[in-house]
């Protein structure tokens, strides 16, 4: 791979038809670095380039459009992910996140730990310009109007400005991903009067009222939802800390999994149920691909230089292709700088002290 410079901001946006390349981590997947591969093959097929970092002998054999790169080191459970990150440079998340630094790949796609991808991304990658911290966005598969729920793991503390940069990063995301033109941004809280929930989400509420007074601004802030309004429709955007956004996250899916396990069951209970199920098979089916989770990707990792997306370790082939894709696509997109203006222009970003910007100035005497 060739070097390159860190980039400084954000990128100016790419050309359009121009494909971009995703290094991937191939290690910390549930099934095996050769699960991931098998859906980097499936990305390449439909126009992705790839570089895999990981394990080159389980591998096999890929389609042309992926590289690999032999790093079989993995640091994806390590308790500690900050110390491993700065003490194993050969790990495959270090060497990846580093391809994207350097420019030779143009969004980062790791199939471990957060925990991992955060630490490499955010010390190779590093934050964008004005970002206090990186988080995690995911649209949630809900029919026909998904939920983009964000932060989902990279911060389980916050302070009031985190959570006010990203209801604008989640707005930017729903505008840029989904189409939504003006999102509904809302603050995940235990009652939906403004004065519920803790000192954090009080504070935040009163600058997100502030800010999206008389309807200016890139969303219209919707106030406190509860979490049974998670997937009822009443927000585009809704935004919590890393900690809540987790478990909120994977308490949905696993009511989705449970649903469609006790609906395929109550379908093969009795002859009459197998019939019905014969019949309503392929609405049935549809129904499940709008709530499967691998048709999402996982989840992207914003506020960083360049793009990363993080898929649930436990995705099949399938989820891994849709990762990939979706990094690229994102990259192509411009997503970043997309993302970035949008905060810029809502003054948004985080300013530098005083002391500094004065420092910066020409001397004119």
């Amino acid at each position: 791979m060739a070097p390159g410079s860190s980039p400084g901001a954000p990128p100016a946006e790419p050309q359009q038809s121009a494909a971009m390349t995703v290094a991937v981590d191939c290690n910390g997947a549930d099934l095996g670095p050769a699960e991931v591969a098998a859906g980097a093959a499936i990305a390449a097929r439909q126009g992705a380039r790839v570089i895999l970092f990981g394990p080159a002998a389980e591998l096999g054999e890929l389609p042309p459009g992926v590289q690999v790169v032999d790093a079989p080191v993995s640091i994806a459970k390590s308790a500690d992910p900050a110390s491993a990150v700065r003490a194993t440079p050969e790990a495959s998340i270090v060497q990846a996140a580093r391809a994207v630094a350097q420019g030779a790949a143009q969004a980062l796609v790791c199939a471990g730990g957060t925990g991992a991808a955060l630490a490499a991304g955010t010390f190779n990658i590093k934050r964008a310009p004005g970002i206090y911290r990186p988080a995690l966005a995911i649209p949630l598969p809900v029919p026909d109007r998904p939920v983009t729920l964000l932060d989902v793991g990279a911060n389980a503390e916050c302070r009031r400005e985190h959570l006010v940069q990203f209801a604008f990063m989640g707005a930017a995301l729903a505008q840029s991903v989904l189409g939504v033109e003006r999102p509904r941004v809302a603050l995940l809280s235990n009652g939906e009067e403004p004065e519920r929930g803790s000192i954090l989400l009080r504070e935040a509420h009163a600058e997100l009222l502030e800010r999206s007074a008389g309807g200016a601004g890139p969303f219209a802030f919707v106030g406190n939802v509860e979490g049974g309004d998670v997937v009822g429709g009443t927000a585009d955007v809704i935004v919590t800390d890393g900690l809540t956004g987790n478990i909120a996250l994977k308490l949905t899916e696993g009511v989705s999994k449970l649903m469609l396990g006790a609906v395929r069951d109550a379908a093969m209970s009795s002859p009459r149920g197998r019939l019905g199920g014969l019949l309503l098979r392929r609405a049935l089916r549809g129904f499940r691909d709008e709530l499967d989770p691998e048709a999402q990707g996982g989840a992207y990792l914003l506020g960083m230089r360049r793009l990363g997306v993080v898929p649930h370790g436990s995705f099949t082939r399938k989820g891994f292709a849709q990762a990939i894709l979706r990094a690229e696509r994102g990259a192509r997109e411009d997503l970043v700088g997309r993302t970035h203006r949008a905060l810029e222009q809502a003054g948004a970003l985080r300013q530098a002290p005083v002391s500094a910007r004065a420092a910066s100035l020409p001397h004119t005497g």
